[in-house]
């Protein structure tokens, strides 16, 4: 297939997200049908370049030398891709009902404009996973800090302001730092992604050390909107937005990107022939397990329903930096396969949040005595998207885990072998905090009156069915993964 096809599959959500803002839609019908239709096109798009694979590079804009804006689909973008375009057409559906009943007193223009970026970050996310250099990812990774700023101060109260604020500043600083990485691989290698590296060892000469800081540097850099410790604090805070942008921002779309500048700056620029062994490798490993214990501590802490989910997933994502800084191809597996199972099942767990938030408006742990009774098929669903993350054998998230602590031991780094006990750890915290939220909503106080819960019940449609495909999609990788980890080896071999 012609290659052009990947810049068409960027630009179907970029150009139709921002028609949203000047089409005559005359009713919320056709305004529906139209989002829908276009965020379809392009994951349909996408996935059918996974049957027919572009052969080689598009190539929008060419500057000097090897520098490019460049398009291109190989393993890597292939899992990144495929997730974004699975997610998104449910997360659109599921956005529809959400603004609907939360936000239809701001009107009908705020709502245009709430959907325009919304579907507009979708284009950007997938220039990001089809990007075929360093230049090329860099550019669409600062598009999507602009793209994502208003969804985070849509409701536009004092609240969003500053956490808006703060989710740019970490952004624009940390970016700065993935820019530093992007100047010094110009002069020491090539842009383009090259499993093993891209740098050259004649031009590195006495400078490893240099470089090796400048790696630190940018994992710390691209690992702001991994939320990787200490730069982490603007996730819970930009929770104040609207449950459909924090679900993709905690589950898909940006903390997702992060980790995937990550993956790709390890494996595909450096390369962990240059890394493994030094001691940038200890400290961006270090790094990654603090930052899984101390979201996962701060997520059994916390009592506001939304933000303890954005400490699971500070948590969560350095599972995926852990399986990164092994520097192994199982490491890669690993992280990759977290990668995708983390999406699912933090999104389920998300929407289950805001489907509560909206049937209920309660929104902190100790509100949701009793719920379990009145919203039986939401919480029913967070309970496995519990199980799920807590790693229960049978669902997903155990597959993740297995593989991450499986190349850990593989590894046999010291750091790798003490990460598997933080992986143990923090399961256990994972099971206080996710749990005492699904015991309250089923199991409340023998005193509880539930004629308080009254008028509560669960979401229509347009909530329920999204929900219950993630809870399939749990279930079946949790049984059937063979064929996606299978898929995952030959990327960690290079052989995709």
């Amino acid at each position: 297939m012609n290659p052009v096809a990947l810049l068409i599959a960027v630009m179907i959500p970029l150009f139709g997200g921002a028609l949203i803002l000047v089409l005559p839609f005359k009713k919320r019908g056709q305004f529906e049908i139209y989002t829908e239709a276009v965020v379809l096109a392009a994951s349909v798009l996408v996935l059918f370049l996974f049957v027919r694979k572009p052969a080689g590079t598009f190539t929008l804009i060419r500057f000097v030398n090897h520098l490019s804006i460049s398009f291109r689909l190989d393993g890597m973008s292939m899992v990144f891709a495929g997730l974004i375009s699975c997610l998104w057409p449910f997360a659109t559906l599921y956005a529809f009902e959400y603004m609907k009943h939360e936000y239809n007193h701001l009107g009908e223009w705020h709502e245009r404009r709430f959907f325009a970026f919304y579907t507009m970050t979708f284009g950007i996310t997938l220039g990001i996973a089809l990007a075929d250099n360093l230049l090329t990812m860099y550019c669409f990774y600062e598009m999507l800090t602009l793209v994502t700023l208003p969804l985070v101060m849509y409701t536009m109260t004092r609240e969003a302001i500053l956490a808006s604020r703060k989710y740019l500043y970490y952004s624009l600083g940390g970016a700065a730092f993935g820019f530093i990485a992007l100047i010094f691989i110009i002069v020491y290698g090539n842009v383009a992604f090259q499993y093993g590296g891209s740098l050259d060892p004649e031009l590195i000469g006495s400078r490893q050390n240099v470089l090796l800081l400048v790696y630190v540097f940018a994992f710390f850099g691209f690992g702001v909107k991994a939320a990787v410790c200490p730069f982490n604090a603007w996730l819970p805070a930009a929770s104040v937005a609207p449950t459909p942008v924090t679900a993709l921002l905690h589950a898909v779309a940006v903390v997702k990107s992060g980790a995937f500048a990550v993956l790709r700056l390890t494996y595909y620029c450096f390369g962990v022939t240059f890394l493994r062994g030094t001691w940038a490798q200890y400290v961006v490993m270090t790094a990654a397990l603090v930052t899984i214990l101390y979201g996962s501590a701060r997520a059994v802490k916390e009592t506001h329903f939304k933000r303890r989910l954005a400490y699971s997933t500070i948590s969560n994502l350095s599972y995926i930096l852990f399986g990164a800084t092994l520097m192994s191809p199982a490491g890669l597996v690993g992280a990759l396969s977290h990668m995708l199972f983390h999406g699912v099942m933090k999104i389920c767990s998300f929407f289950c949040a805001g489907a509560v938030i909206c049937q209920s408006g309660r929104t902190y742990v100790h509100q949701l005595d009793g719920l379990g009774r009145k919203m039986p098929r939401v919480f029913g669903m967070f309970t496995l998207a519990s199980f799920a993350l807590m790693g229960v054998p049978g669902l997903c998230g155990f597959v993740s885990k297995w593989n991450l602590a499986a190349a850990a031991l593989e590894s046999e780094n010291p750091l790798g072998m003490a990460g598997v006990g933080v992986l143990l750890l923090s399961a256990l915290f994972t099971a206080i905090y996710m749990l005492t939220i699904v015991v309250r909503a089923f199991f409340p106080e023998r005193e509880f009156v539930y004629s308080s819960l009254e008028g509560i019940h669960d979401p229509n449609w347009y909530m329920l069915i999204p929900l219950f495909v993630f809870c399939i999609g749990m279930v079946f990788f949790g049984l059937y993964s063979t064929p996606v980890i299978d898929f995952l080896t030959k990327i960690g071999k290079g052989l995709i």
